[in-house]
């Protein structure tokens, strides 16, 4: 007896990293990834691909976090540096701007971390049914 495991077709991850940053279904890049801010849908309206997999969990405020603070402090730091302006500017300018930064990047940190896992094909997006989980 000869047998043969059947592998699935690749799929493109710079594709579904690139449809989830802007809130897309990784799959067809038709349908909204959302119902609400940071409400995953459990299927894509255009293609019908179950998305309900997805466990995006803390990595999306974590990577918004990281992101944000790269640009805020370097950017504070050489405003201080060149202008000293006063304490109140400083409040003025960085609080919306790390504000308006972590509300339009969070979403599309998360439709990446949802679009990385399809395509990796983690937490039952290859098809498979997953395992339930064992209890301790």
């Amino acid at each position: 007896m000869h047998f043969e495991l059947a592998v699935p077709a690749p799929r493109n991850t710079k594709l579904a990293l690139w449809r989830g940053f802007q809130k897309r279904c990784p799959a067809c890049g038709e349908g909204r990834l959302f119902t609400h801010y940071i409400k995953a849908i459990d299927q894509c309206p255009a293609c019908h691909e179950d998305l309900s997999h997805q466990k995006a969990d803390d990595a999306p405020p974590y990577f918004t976090i990281m992101a944000v603070g790269h640009i805020v402090v370097p950017a504070l730091l050489a405003t201080e540096m060149i202008w000293h302006p006063p304490v109140w500017l400083h409040a003025v300018l960085w609080l919306p701007l790390t504000c308006l930064l972590t509300f339009d990047l969070l979403p599309r940190f998360k439709g990446m971390t949802i679009g990385l896992q399809w395509a990796l094909r983690m937490h039952g997006f290859g098809g498979e049914t997953p395992a339930p989980e064992k209890a301790l």
